[in-house]
């Protein structure tokens, strides 16, 4: 009890460390006082209106992309009994990248960019999930097949439509693709996902320590099985699906959070969910911090950093336990 509760005091004080590190660390240098100045209303500095319309918008935005993801991953670790499952198995990224794609293509920016990239995610859902189901009921290891072969067929589109665009379209494609938050500038949606999301998970949290442990005994304790997966499935697809609209495709986040957690000692999802949160959110933030400072001025996709943090985390997890995660 007393480690699980260190833990988290430990991730909620890494929480806004790595927020105000992001915000003050940059091209341009502020301090602690600056930032202080420009959250109390000094809106007439120029560091003020980097604060305020840049950097912390950003920030925030990247904490809870990161959020979402470590909370999908959970969810879908616990839905499909598989502990290399991420937020991202199932194709709700693919079918995001082919929407937003088009809309580029279509010139189209700011909210029609990301209602599209929205809509995609939310298209991508209902089909993994009415093909999964057919005529009759559903199964993980069904979801997870049909998941996997929508994801390849999206990725099929994503390949063509870059094939055919013209090259000033390139190079946003590409960023976005590979996880970009420059383009953050209303951080509420993903503030409100995140915190709904994660208050629906905690009420089910008891119900998904049985449901790790098979379906059979959740059955027998009473725990409508079919009922429960749903709302996974829903819940965790709705969290990636709003985490893809603010960032693209950021990989890692939702596979090696949770493992990072139970690491700590912490398995328990009343512990496990908020614990994830926290890391998922600080992580990305911290990888966003390198991927704008790095090779400043020049700003890099923030998907590559994640992926360059990600590799050698999942590495060591490896290592680290006998048996496979």
């Amino acid at each position: 009890m007393y480690r699980k509760s260190y833990v988290l005091i430990a991730l909620l004080t890494l929480a806004p460390i790595a927020i105000l590190t992001a915000v003050m660390v940059g091209s341009v240098s502020l301090s602690s006082q600056d930032v202080f100045q420009s959250l109390l209303g000094n809106q007439t500095t120029p560091s003020a209106q980097i604060i305020q319309e840049l950097r912390l918008p950003r920030a925030i935005g990247a904490f809870s992309c990161g959020a979402l993801l470590a909370l999908a991953g959970v969810l879908m670790q616990v839905l499909l009994r598989n502990p290399l499952a991420d937020p991202y198995v199932l194709g709700i990224s693919g079918g995001a990248a082919v929407a937003t794609l088009l809309a580029m293509l279509a010139g189209v920016s700011g909210w029609w960019l990301t209602g599209s990239a929205f809509a995609g995610s939310l298209l991508s859902m209902f089909i993994v999930f009415g093909l999964a189901q057919g005529r009759g009921s559903w199964s993980p290891t069904r979801l997870l097949l049909t998941g996997i072969v929508v994801a390849a067929g999206w990725g099929a589109c994503v390949s063509f439509i870059l094939a055919l665009a013209p090259a000033r379209n390139l190079h946003s494609m590409l960023f976005w693709l590979m996880g970009d938050l420059s383009y953050v500038k209303t951080v509420w949606p993903g503030v409100i996902v995140m915190l709904l999301g994660l208050g629906m998970a905690l009420l089910a949290a008891r119900r998904l320590n049985v449901l790790l442990h098979g379906s059979q005994q959740a059955n027998a304790l009473g725990i409508d099985v079919s009922k429960l997966r749903l709302m996974i499935y829903l819940l965790a697809s709705l969290m990636t699906a709003t985490a893809v609209t603010i960032a693209g495709s950021i990989g890692f986040v939702g596979l090696i959070v949770p493992h990072l957690v139970r690491l700590s000692g912490i398995t328990d999802h009343r512990w496990l969910l908020p614990g994830s949160a926290l890391l998922g959110g600080s992580l990305l933030v911290i990888a966003d911090t390198f991927a704008r400072t790095v090779m400043a001025p020049q700003q890099l996709p923030v998907g590559v950093i994640m992926a360059m943090i990600g590799v050698p985390l999942f590495l060591f997890l490896l290592h680290r336990n006998n048996r496979p995660l």
